[in-house]
This record gives C-alpha cells, structure tokens and sequence, in this order.
C-alpha cells in the first residue's frame, strides 16, 4: 500500500466541499458539511463514521451523481466542481468509477452479465465489435467469475458474485481513482474477506487509487494507508490508519474505537464500555458549533459557540477539537 509523502500532489483534494439538501419551509440539511480532504496516488483511503453522517454523500459528489453546494473538487489539479461539458464529464466518467453498496439495486436486471461489463467501454470506444466478448470474458475470470457465465442475467448470481460483476464493471473503463460505497456491507460475512482480498489484489495490480467508504473501524485499519472519521457531515479525524486506531485523538473516534468489539471474548468480557450519551445534534440548520459537544463527555463552553477547524494535532494526524 502507497504512503504519502510531502512531496507528492493528490490525485484528488476537496477543498471546503458542502451538500446541503433542501427540506420544506426553508430548512436544509447539511449531509456534507465544509469538508477538506486529500487522496494520493496508489493509497488506499478509508471513511468511516456511523450510518447517516455523509459518507455516501461524499462518495457520491465526487463521481457527481450529487451537484455540490459549495466548495470545491481537484482531480488531477483540475478542478470539477460545477457543470461539466460533455468532454470533460465523459472523461472524468472514464477516469473515476464508483462500486456501489447494494449489488442487488446497481446492476440492470435486463442487462446481460456481457452487456453490463461492455457498456462503458463501448460508449468509449475502447473495444471493437470482434474484441468485446474476449475483454468480457477476461474481466469475469480477473474477478473470480465463470466466463461461461457471460449470457446469464444478475437474478442469477449471488449477492458476493454480483459485487463481483460490479467491480468488474467499474475497472473495465480503466480508471485511476475508485470510491467504494460500502462494497462489502450487503454481503454475508462469509463471503466479505474474499470481495476485500480482491479489491487488494486489483489495486495493487493495476496501481489503482481507493476512497474505501465503511462502518468497520478494524477492517478500515487492515486495508486502508490513512483513515478519515466523520461525524455529521465533517471530518474531525484523519491520519494513518494504525494512529487513528491506536492512539485516536478526538473523542468521537475515541468512543468509536471504544466500542469496537475485541476478538479475544475474555478481553472483551472484562472491558468496561463507555457509552455515548447526549441527544445527537440535527444536522437540519445547524449552529456554528462542534457537533459532537452535546456527546462529548470533556466538552467546554468554547465547544457550544464556535466550530473546531482541522488541524495537525501530531505528526500525520489532524482532528477538529478546541481541547487539541
């Protein structure tokens, strides 16, 4: 796995990117709140954070199925932000794909497993008529499939094969960056290792770049090079993975980390939990403060009134808390 360094420019750097989606009698809801985050070359980068704090919004404003209602996105020191002509948004399809969570809604039911893998490459022009049947069938065996498999339609895989057939759709157009949208959360547990071993293997042989979006604090340490922490719509931590996890820094990571079960049963028996409490703030019109003050067992009167910028707090880690 890649390693930044200071030398290096990001394939991708979002800079003071927002999402707010319009909800009635002029309320908004911030999905996405100010967020400031860099992907390098050949790393991999994990997201996590608890269900509903914009992850997936995120993901999603990159590969622009969501427009941004503020700030701004780089790819390749280009920026992409607004409307794109055909040209550029076509190229941009090409160059960043996204694996979706739910294998069982992103494939079209109608669609034959060739017709699914070729449909990017021939809006592209990349293969001919005579070649397309041989591409296809190469991605089904680099993905673990069957290419005798190439007539058959989704209803008739499982749901690990059909994130398969996702992910060889994704990487048949050849692109440089991935966002993987919680790729392993629908599948059943037996089948989650061997779609990660994978998506390591496809990276490393084809030097790809991935924003792994997930839940899972231990599996976002074991794969990912840096982790980012969000929590209702901001990123109030981000680092090397083994940091993050091993030495976490503000207390939302603190208490996620907390309650990340431990493999040893005795360990984890004897542990003692410390539980979140607080009503968690509404991300709908939110005050100009830190989110997570209303949880936060060390908060103090500064932590109400004003809202905490990311900053480096050690070397490699930034955290978005007044008390750092």
């Amino acid at each position: 796995m890649s390693k930044p360094n200071s030398l290096q420019q990001p394939l991708l750097k979002i800079d003071k990117l927002s999402k707010h989606f319009r909800l009635k009698r002029g309320k908004f809801l911030h999905a996405v709140n100010q967020v400031d985050l860099e992907i390098y070359p050949g790393e991999i980068l994990g997201l996590v954070g608890e269900s509903g704090c914009g992850k997936s919004t995120l993901g999603k404003s990159i590969v622009k199925i969501h427009s941004e209602t503020s700030g701004k996105i780089y790819f390749k020191g280009e920026e992409i932000t607004g409307k794109l002509d055909s040209s550029r948004r076509s190229n941009l399809c090409r160059q960043v794909q996204m694996i979706f969570q739910d294998p069982y809604m992103s494939l079209n039911p109608r669609m034959t497993v060739e017709s699914i893998i070729s449909e990017g490459p021939d809006a592209f022009g990349l293969w001919s008529d005579s070649e397309r049947k041989n591409k296809v069938c190469e991605w089904l065996e680099r993905v673990g499939l069957d290419s005798s498999h190439i007539n058959r339609y989704p209803h008739e895989f499982s749901g690990g094969q059909r994130q398969r057939l996702g992910i060889a759709r994704a990487l048949a157009l050849g692109p440089e960056l991935i966002v993987c949208d919680e790729p392993i959360s629908a599948l059943d547990v037996s089948v989650q290792a061997q779609v990660i071993n994978l998506l390591k293997d496809l990276q490393q042989e084809h030097n790809l770049t991935y924003l792994f979006i997930a839940h899972d604090l231990s599996m976002v340490r074991m794969i990912c090079d840096r982790m980012a922490v969000m929590y209702l719509g901001n990123i109030v931590e981000v680092g090397p993975s083994d940091q993050v996890y091993d030495h976490p820094q503000h207390p939302y990571t603190q208490a996620l980390v907390g309650a990340n079960p431990i493999p040893d049963p005795a360990k984890e028996r004897a542990r003692e939990r410390k539980l979140i409490e607080g009503e968690i703030n509404s991300p709908v019109n939110p005050k100009p403060s830190c989110l997570f003050a209303p949880r936060c067992p060390k908060s103090i009167d500064v932590c109400g009134s004003k809202r905490p910028e990311l900053k480096e707090v050690r070397s490699g880690v930034q955290a978005a808390c007044h008390l750092l």
